[in-house]
């Protein structure tokens, strides 16, 4: 029998299965994000999947907003593209964390595109010092920030729970509970919360509310 360590040196990247996130945009075109370990593709979606699988697509929107700080919004994709619940949350700034989902309102809004895989193994740190920042510019220029991925579960609750911890000085089970709380739908992968569990910003003038 192999001990743990031959089997770790023994496994091939080749025997991980693909991974796979259907993206819709605003316009109805549907791409796939593949990942095979470190490798990502990204091709157009040609099936209609809700009629292979034979079920009722959900074409709801969801408008549900989740107001973390009074500057500070979460929420999905298709918040930031109707521009009701914009006006209606007076949104001023948009960061955009999803991958291959359009800014509908270029003269409308300030944005700021960090496209983010949501995958457990990518490094999530490496991208909230620049999001962080631009939180901390809408918050300067006495604006409100919308954060949003695709579906406002995964990428875009991390990156916020980051930014607390980086600009607002909480702990990391003290921003969870509070983006849970504002946005009960959040729900970060496995990895983006070990990386978070294990984060240790450094030193800065935090935000005020």
């Amino acid at each position: 029998m192999q001990s743990l360590t031959q089997e770790i040196q023994s496994f091939s990247r080749a025997r991980l299965r693909k991974q796979c996130t259907r993206v819709t945009t605003l316009s109805g075109r549907r791409i796939i994000e593949t990942w095979k370990g470190s490798t990502i593709t990204v091709v157009e979606d040609p099936t209609h999947t809700e009629k292979m699988l034979g079920y009722v697509l959900d074409t709801s929107w969801e408008l549900q907003v989740g107001t973390v700080l009074p500057y500070l919004l979460l929420g999905s994709q298709d918040a930031a593209h109707d521009f009701g619940t914009l006006r209606k949350h007076k949104v001023s700034h948009i960061l955009n964390v999803a991958f291959g989902v359009e800014n509908v309102f270029p003269e409308l809004f300030v944005y700021k595109t960090v496209s983010i895989q949501d995958h457990p193994d990518v490094d999530l740190l490496c991208h909230l010092q620049e999001c962080c920042a631009f939180i901390q510019q809408a918050h300067s220029e006495k604006g409100i920030v919308l954060v949003h991925c695709n579906a406002g579960v995964s990428r875009a609750p991390a990156v916020v729970i980051g930014y607390l911890m980086s600009c607002d000085g909480q702990s990391f089970d003290g921003a969870l509970s509070l983006v849970k709380s504002a946005h009960p739908a959040s729900a970060p992968n496995h990895g983006f919360l070990e990386q978070l569990r294990s984060f240790k910003p450094q030193t800065t003038n935090g935000s005020k509310h």
